[in-house]
């Protein structure tokens, strides 16, 4: 159901079920799927891809072109998955040419002024409490909670099924599975609560636990860690993707509390 205030360029390709109300102006080459609300004062630019059964409230907009200044028009996109749900006066721009598009997974909750910047790669499952900020580049693994008023830093990484405590500077990467705050940023535990929700056994919490305990609290370096991590533990899905984290890392892992200034 359109509404008549509501402007929607010809090329715009809206499913049919799709509510969009009062002034809320839809670009050319976007596409917009079934089930999905657009509230009224919501602005969708060129290149915006929605899934279905999203909801888009009151003075988001989605898809602007990046506040890069290397930025020259190419043609790039902002794909958001299904079930997901974008609060008020949030910001979703599209990507550059590095990744050329910015990404939000499926089942996503994006709360009130946060702004999520150009070649962004949001898993499934994240949650963002109000105000919280990406700048270019970031990646967030699935299931990631930012408390409010995070500041992630261009480049970052913060592995899944984290937690970032609320006004948090993310200046570097954070491993999945952990409890991240302090400042600067630094290893506060594992996200026990978080893990136990999403049905982790207590022995598999256990592993992670032993996992970090090597890493952040022997005062060993990460390259230490990794190969006594490596060498004396079994090889698990957990253990193997919190080392494979740690080799990927460009900007660097956070420290740990005792490692901290």
């Amino acid at each position: 159901m359109n509404q008549p205030l509501a402007y929607i360029h010809p090329g715009a390709k809206i499913a049919k079920n799709v509510v969009i109300e009062p002034f809320t102006t839809i670009y050319n080459n976007v596409t917009i799927g079934e089930g999905t609300w657009i509230g009224s004062n919501v602005t969708i630019m060129e290149g915006a891809r929605i899934g279905k059964n999203c909801s888009i409230f009151p003075g988001a907009v989605i898809s602007a072109v990046p506040q890069d200044l290397k930025y020259d028009d190419e043609d790039t996109l902002t794909v958001i998955g299904n079930n997901v749900t974008i609060r008020e006066c949030v910001t979703i721009n599209r990507g550059t040419t590095d990744r050329m598009k910015t990404v939000i997974g499926d089942n996503c909750l994006i709360m009130a002024y946060c702004h999520v910047a150009h070649d962004c790669i949001v898993g499934n499952n994240a949650i963002f409490s109000n105000n919280s900020t990406l700048a270019g580049h970031v990646t967030i693994g699935d299931n990631v909670i930012l408390a409010g008023m995070t500041a992630v830093h261009q480049f970052c990484s913060v592995g899944k099924h984290a937690f970032v405590t609320g006004g948090t500077l993310v200046r570097k990467d954070v491993p999945p599975f952990v409890k991240a705050g302090r400042e600067p940023i630094s290893y506060v535990g594992i996200n026990s609560v978080g893990l136990r929700r999403r049905g982790f056994t207590t022995e598999k919490i256990r592993e992670i636990q032993d996992v970090f305990r090597i890493l952040y609290q022997k005062n060993y370096n990460t390259s230490q860690a990794s190969q006594i991590i490596e060498a004396e533990m079994e090889a698990t899905t957990e253990r193997d993707e919190i080392l494979q984290f740690i080799k990927n890392s460009h900007r660097g892992i956070m420290k740990g509390y005792f490692k901290s200034n």
